[in-house]
């Protein structure tokens, strides 16, 4: 079936969407990217809510942007992860999480059954919500050809504006959040440029600039790196306020402070990957900054070498994880996120005609594969540099 997936990352620099073609194979999920695209995100729902008008206004516009992309494409099911606008962690357990984009608008705008809120049932099981990536990742890397040229473990990697890692071993699934991936500099670029630019693309600045030795330090300080899996942090940590604590009495140039930024990143991601081959995904593979300094580091790939695009990479788990649903299966990875067992995720709100579910799959599945046919992406309404200019969020949370 032809699942369209949705997402809007942390940044909220765009609405991702991606359609697959999903069907099970035994044990086997075989998904084909038909095509994905990056929308313009609303500069008018960019603004946090600040009272419970502002939250319902949000929820219901952010519901009719994603309704307006769903209404393009051709699909038999939409799977929106939304918008994440708070994930509650305190002394490292999720306590509650917030996503936005209310499907009832989706549904009525595309006519068809929509699986949304896809978090929370993980949350209520004792995990973390996420990152939800575990569970494309885990099935995919078990589906990965033995003999596809590597020569050490694979990890899969996803930097949005957090980063994100799955690891699959014979001892299970191992998943969870490196820390910041784009969040700290895309923080510090808008604050550095008085608002006029958002992030550094291209690493512009971070090229020009220095790691600057004691705010590195200082960075790598934070508790949060030293905490066991599974974990998850988001920008309620990661942001303006942090950046101004840390760098409390130290002075530089902007290339500097950008150059450091983007070090954190790559050493709190290449510390989780040493001795693997990193499979990278997410709109922080467009650094080439960053890139080339992670690439230093570890054996870095990215995940279009091996058929998944990895500026739809986000979308196209959205999609899986509303197919898995739609199925009766579990969608969460318990070892990733920290869950009580696996459990099927999300709700559903019916299309337009009476809701009429399959046969739920009797057996599990334990794998993915990705067909090699080619896909189409396009950037609606937006150039080739404003796509460049979106290197921050592949999406969700990019917590995903």
């Amino acid at each position: 079936m032809k699942v369209i997936g949705l997402i809007s990352g942390t940044s909220m620099d765009a609405i991702d969407v991606a359609v697959a073609d999903l069907s099970l194979d035994g044990r086997t999920v075989v998904l084909t990217p038909v095509e994905h695209a990056e929308h313009p995100f609303p500069e008018d729902l960019r603004e946090p809510p600040t009272s419970a008008a502002d939250l319902c206004r949000l929820d219901t516009r952010l519901g009719q942007a994603f309704a307006e992309v769903a209404a393009r494409y051709e699909g038999e099911l939409v799977s929106s992860l939304g918008q994440t606008v708070h994930h509650w962690v305190e002394d490292g357990r999720c306590l509650g999480t917030l996503q936005l984009g209310q499907p009832a608008w989706i549904a009525e705008a595309t006519g068809l059954p929509v699986v949304a809120d896809l978090r929370v049932r993980d949350v209520a099981a004792g995990g973390h919500g996420a990152p939800l990536a575990s569970t494309l990742d885990a099935l995919w890397l078990a589906g990965l050809d033995e003999h596809a040229g590597f020569d050490k473990p694979a990890v899969a990697l996803n930097i949005g504006g957090i980063a994100n890692i799955t690891k699959v071993s014979p001892e299970g699934v191992v998943a969870y959040d490196t820390g910041p991936g784009n969040a700290l500099m895309d923080a510090a670029m808008t604050v550095l440029s008085g608002g006029l630019r958002t992030q550094d693309t291209d690493g512009e600045f971070a090229r020009r600039g220095r790691v600057h030795a004691e705010l590195l330090d200082r960075l790598l300080a934070d508790p949060y790196y030293a905490r066991p899996a599974p974990k998850s942090t988001g920008k309620e940590h990661f942001d303006r306020a942090y950046l101004d604590r840390v760098s409390e009495g130290l002075t530089m140039p902007a290339e500097d402070f950008l150059a450091t930024l983007t070090e954190l990143t790559v050493r709190t991601i290449a510390a989780e990957c040493e001795g693997t081959t990193v499979i990278g995904s997410g709109g922080g593979m467009r650094n080439p900054v960053l890139v080339e300094s992670l690439a230093r580091h570890v054996d870095l790939r990215t995940s279009d070498e091996l058929g998944l695009p990895a500026d739809g990479k986000e979308a196209y788990l959205a999609a899986l994880l509303g197919f898995l649903t739609w199925h009766g299966l579990p969608a969460n990875v318990p070892s990733a996120t920290g869950a009580a067992g696996p459990r099927p995720l999300g709700s559903i709100t019916p299309g337009r005609y009476p809701l009429r579910l399959p046969e739920p799959a009797i057996t599990a599945v334990d794998r993915l594969t990705i067909s090699t046919i080619s896909t189409t992406s396009t950037i609606s309404t937006t150039s080739t540099a404003s796509r460049r200019e979106r290197q921050s969020d592949g999406g969700d949370h990019a917590r995903t």
